[in-house]
């Protein structure tokens, strides 16, 4: 329609937590980020200061609300809780490493692998249901932010499960969807329509990487 604007959307994975470095499920467990994951917030706060956002939005879980706030301190702004892009919910998983839930629970883990976005987490959530939840939301915040750019902090699970959903993909493309730590995602929406323009960019980490 004439006179209407896309809304660009930047999707943050939250950074490192010591979880993440010796991979176990997290989920609703509340983990702050570790020194990597900090001077990562920062770097990305960096990144993103010159992009003209207009608002943040992030989980209410602390490493993605550790991530999103400097981030809203760089750009002047306030960050708003956005409940439906919380983590899955593990369930019985919630602390395993991914060794412990394949022997535990090898039909579910089978799933997860095989066709990801059909997994019944045991007593968890659905991966459908984390993707319906998470894109209702994601329209929500595009609809009211019309031709703006807004900043979205979330976990790998939602973003994979968004992206998968922008790009009509299904089955085990789940896992074909790289989110690292402090990834940065670029997303245009129009009307329902949704263009990836970048994916899983990590260029700002460079300058606290180890040699």
């Amino acid at each position: 329609m004439p006179g209407e604007q896309e809304t660009r959307v930047i999707l943050v994975r939250h950074r490192e937590t010591e979880w993440n470095r010796v991979e176990r499920f997290r989920g609703r467990m509340d983990i702050d980020l570790n020194e990597t994951g900090r001077r990562q917030a920062d770097a990305v706060a960096r990144r993103l200061s010159s992009w003209h956002i207009g608002a943040i939005y992030s989980s209410p879980l602390k490493r993605a609300w550790e991530t999103a706030e400097p981030i809203a301190s760089a750009c002047g702004l306030e960050v708003t809780t956005l409940e439906s892009i919380q983590d899955v919910d593990y369930g019985s998983w919630a602390g395993l490493t991914p060794e412990e839930a394949r022997t535990q629970y090898p039909e579910a883990f089978d799933t997860w692998v095989q066709t990801p976005l059909s997994t019944q987490l045991p007593q968890g959530e659905s991966l459908r249901r984390v993707q319906v939840r998470a894109w209702s939301a994601l329209d929500g915040v595009c609809s009211a932010h019309e031709g703006e750019t807004v900043a979205l902090i979330s976990h790998v699970v939602v973003n994979r499960a968004l992206i998968c959903a922008a790009l009509g993909l299904v089955g085990d493309a789940f896992w074909k969807i790289g989110q690292d730590n402090a990834a940065i995602n670029v997303l245009m929406a129009l009307r329902g329509r949704y263009r990836v323009l970048l994916l899983n960019d990590t260029c700002h980490l460079e300058s606290i990487r180890p040699d």
